[in-house]
């Protein structure tokens, strides 16, 4: 059984920019639900709350129970908009989630036993394809997190999508590969792009003038181009 968190909400009268501005001026944050074939809902929520779910990583995976006014509405947080200077909260979307309707998510891929790898010990490099995997779930059986174990990775083995941990209930955007997930680089191959990459960030210097040699007579500076004359005008004739 999937868990749900409670945020709270108030409802909103209006829509439209100038009530989203009401809004945000009485120090809310103005927000939708909207989805299941029904009407969407207006709301206000505290920009303390939006923050500490942003901040928590996940919250696109996360279910939640959005109380308004005492009822409960199940949901997921679909996009939040921030200001463009102080990345003040502006607007949140949910998505109202109907009973046996599967939705589209963006689950997070942890990773177990990485310091456990023999491929790491070795050198190797750990290179994250999909740092989270885009898949269809019923809403009552959302993953918080998908899990890979690097626990036996060896250099140039990886992950794929098959070999992922808390998939049962999902099925991913993706299928017509079994797709990868993470792979475990050579060391050289790591090696050579960093120096690669330190290369390109070396300033390349400035060319020299040629220094005379012992003796010979330095070069004269070029003279200064000489300015062209004017005609003088033609004088008026009388």
């Amino acid at each position: 059984m999937a868990s749900f968190v409670t945020i709270e909400a108030e409802a909103r009268a209006r829509a439209g920019k100038g009530a989203a501005r009401a809004t945000r001026r009485a120090g809310k944050v103005p927000g939708v639900i909207y989805g299941a074939r029904e009407k969407p809902s207006l709301i206000a929520l505290d920009p303390r709350l939006v923050l500490r779910e942003i901040q928590r990583g996940g919250w696109r995976s996360r279910l939640y129970e959005v109380q308004v006014g005492g009822a409960a509405t199940r949901a997921l947080i679909r996009e939040v908009q921030f200001h463009p200077v102080n990345e003040a909260p502006e607007h949140i979307d949910f998505q109202r989630l109907a009973p046996g309707e599967k939705v589209r998510v963006a689950v997070a891929v942890h990773m177990l036993n990485e310091g456990t790898s023999p491929g790491i010990k070795r050198g190797g490099v750990l290179n994250v394809v999909r740092h989270a995997v885009d898949v269809y779930c019923d809403p009552e059986h959302v993953p918080e997190y998908f899990v890979a174990d690097l626990g036996g990775l060896e250099i140039a083995d990886n992950v794929r999508w098959s070999d992922l941990k808390g998939t049962e209930n999902c099925r991913p955007t993706i299928l017509d590969r079994d797709f990868v997930i993470l792979t475990i680089a050579p060391p050289t191959k790591a090696a050579e792009v960093a120096q690669e990459a330190d290369a390109a960030a070396t300033p390349t210097a400035a060319p020299t003038a040629p220094v005379a040699a012992k003796g010979a007579p330095a070069k004269p500076a070029a003279a200064p181009a000489k300015a062209a004359r004017a005609k003088p005008a033609a004088g008026k004739k009388g």
